[in-house]
């Protein structure tokens, strides 16, 4: 599939999507989040990609937003099919049963930031800044910045952000948990490509099973999260990766053939 505003890459197992719009520092209109959504739905059906790996071209901005000229002259029903494009794209990522790494390489601001907090893992450059601005453009998150947000930081955090549209550097956003882990620049993918690494050679099956069970255990309360997890472990033990996996581990042996089934 041939795509204008993003690229998608593979290489040894980790597939990247760069999203290419560098003369507007990669923000995200109409055309580029929908072809978030068909790259994603490329990734999914791709057995040679196990882990995603999202960042944005150049060395300027991961994603500096939605972009605004789009937005500027949209009534409110225009606006509202924006925003659930919009979520339709972070939404595939988050529900991807596959890894999906941030590689965060400069501005993260508003629809930026929400791209970042879709995915499951955020590594950010030293340069990179965070912000959710949109209330200084008189209107709220709309690509799930209110909900996620709160999720992944103390939610007094979550609303000062918000509410102030204060920008924040790669420091504090790992300071309050936004994010994993801070590199430079010219560490940055080596350091998401190393840690895909880590996650594929672990069992698929059961990296996605996890992902899963984390995912939907958040949306639900601790019992239908702990049952839903019981069902996930028992479903683990119909697969060869289970019997490979441990069977290695009484065996003493460090190399491991999983296969995915």
């Amino acid at each position: 599939m041939e795509f204008k505003n993003v690229i998608l890459t593979k290489d040894k197992g980790i597939g990247t999507l760069t999203i290419n719009r560098p003369k507007a520092l990669n923000a995200l209109n109409s055309e580029t989040l929908a072809e978030i959504c068909d790259a994603v739905q490329v990734v999914a059906k791709d057995d040679e990609i196990i882990v995603l790996i999202i960042t944005g071209a150049g060395e300027k901005s991961f994603v500096a937003g939605a972009d605004i000229s789009e937005m500027k002259d949209m009534n409110a029903m225009q606006g509202r099919e924006f925003g659930i494009l919009g979520n339709k794209a972070m939404r595939s990522i988050e529900a991807l049963e596959k890894p999906v790494i941030a590689a965060v390489n400069g501005f993260a601001l508003g629809g930026g930031c929400e791209l970042s907090m879709a995915c499951d893992v955020r590594i950010a450059s030293t340069n990179a800044k965070f912000a959710q601005p949109e209330a200084g453009l008189g209107i709220t998150p709309g690509f799930g910045g209110t909900q996620r947000l709160a999720r992944l930081v103390p939610m007094g955090m979550a609303k000062e952000l918000i509410y102030t549209t204060n920008m924040i550097d790669a420091q504090e956003a790992y300071r309050i948990g936004l994010v994993n882990k801070v590199v430079a620049l010219e560490d940055l993918m080596a350091t998401a490509i190393k840690l895909a690494n880590d996650m594929i050679k672990n069992a698929p099956i059961a990296v996605k099973l996890c992902k899963q069970a984390i995912n939907r255990g958040m949306q639900v309360d601790i019992d239908t999260a702990i049952a839903f997890e019981a069902e996930l472990f028992g479903v683990c033990f119909a697969t060869e990766d289970q019997k490979e996996g441990m069977t290695a581990f009484v065996e003493k042996r460090k190399e491991k053939n999983f296969k995915n089934k």
